[in-house]
């Protein structure tokens, strides 16, 4: 059930009262961006501004990002809240009166939208905390973009601790302002990120009989693992092998010894999951093999399908029409990008909603990842309401 008339107007109201508050942090936000696990003075800024809404900053097995609890009118069970914090190594091209200061680096993906939203629905949950009982705990976690992920870290630190249900949220460019999108079970893919490393033997180009090709060998390993996809899996199971980077060789006439390929494999399957590592590993030992060469897998990451919970969605889109009037929750499409926040999801029932952030009059429908990704600074006060709305609504139904 939604949340009572009076929180409803309650939540509205501290939405609307702190608007201003909200853009002024997400603009200083996207002037300061900070790369995966770099994020020192990001986290300082946001522990600054926690501390002075009267959250209890909890640390974290992590050199950045931090935790923090707000507790209601009596004890009671942990609802938990995400945002990534983290940019991406991208040069800014919106000409934004607030664009990046930092050379080189760029939220790009909107998690300056999300930390926004997720420190704007502390302030307001601070402002009205006897509305629920229990703990609300906002889990601020660095390094999204890069594998690993911070997701486990935070995981170890606590951040599920005695929760009963965790939510996260990502900005859409596809998806209007006003609107949210929602998915149940898998809606984003499992990630495997990989270094294939091809050794061969040097020697001159004018005589590569007496040499192994490390580029000729690390060639048809890129060709070959794409007929795992092709001939091994079936045609009904979504999957993709992509090779984004080769790194190798030292001049045009001498014949390379080594090639580095930056590989990442994605799949909608978790049984498909847990055998692709081998699968791509006995292909190109298989192929190195054949030309004289050999081939060592790296694994960098691995993570699992995000499975949004049903129960989860229903708080959200309840909440939504409540707050906002019915038909502006859509379906999340199917998506084979990855997303760590499906760690959470495997130990508490939870779900990641989309945000609404597209304006095209403001230039508000880049793609993510985009130099010139822009989002539509109205959406931070329907996502605020939401994940106000929707912590209190799961408190007052788990005591």
């Amino acid at each position: 059930m939604p949340v009572t008339d009076d929180i409803r107007r309650r939540i509205l109201r501290q939405v609307q009262k702190q608007q201003s508050w909200q853009v002024k942090l997400r603009r200083h936000l996207h002037q300061h961006p900070e790369v995966s696990f770099e994020e020192h003075d990001t986290t300082t800024f946001l522990k600054d501004h926690i501390r002075k809404i009267g959250l209890k900053v909890r640390p974290v097995k992590c050199k950045t990002g931090f935790m923090a609890e707000l507790k209601g009118n009596r004890p009671g069970p942990v609802v938990a809240i995400r945002t990534d914090i983290d940019a991406l190594p991208i040069t800014e091209q919106t000409k934004l009166p607030f664009e990046s200061r930092n050379e080189g680096c760029m939220h790009a993906c909107g998690h300056d939208m999300h930390m926004a939203v997720v420190a704007g629905t502390a302030r307001v949950l601070s402002a009205i905390p006897d509305s629920f009982n229990g703990t609300v705990r906002f889990i601020f976690q660095p390094g999204e973009e890069q594998p690993p992920g911070g997701a486990q870290p935070m995981i170890d630190s606590g951040a599920l601790k005695d929760a009963v249900m965790v939510f996260g949220l990502h900005v859409d460019p596809i998806l209007p302002v006003g609107r949210i999108s929602v998915r149940d079970g898998a809606t984003m893919a499992a990630v495997i990120d990989f270094d294939l490393i091809i050794r061969g033997k040097t020697g001159h180009a004018a005589r590569p009989h007496d040499a192994v090709d490390a580029i000729v060998a690390a060639a048809e390993v890129v060709e070959s693992t794409q007929k795992i996809i092709s001939r091994e899996i079936s045609p009904g199971t979504p999957a993709v092998i992509t090779f984004g980077k080769v790194q190798g060789g030292t001049a045009r006439n001498v014949v390379a010894s080594e090639v580095r390929l930056f590989g990442t494999a994605r799949t909608l399957s978790d049984t498909l999951r847990r055998k692709l590592p081998s699968m791509i590993k006995r292909t190109a030992q298989a192929v190195c093999r054949a030309h004289g060469a050999r081939a060592n897998m790296v694994m960098v990451a691995d993570y699992p399908v995000l499975v949004n919970h049903r129960q989860a969605n229903e708080v959200l889109t309840a909440n939504f029409d409540y707050l906002y009037g019915k038909g502006k929750v859509a379906e999340t499409k199917v998506t084979m990008g990855g997303e760590d926040f499906a760690r959470y999801l495997r130990l508490v029932p939870g779900a990641m909603f989309r945000l609404g952030v597209r304006n095209r009059k403001i230039g508000a429908d880049k793609p993510w990842h985009a130099a010139d990704f822009i989002a539509d600074e109205a959406a931070l006060l329907p996502g605020t309401a939401l994940l106000a709305a929707a912590a209190i609504d799961v408190l007052t139904g788990s005591t």
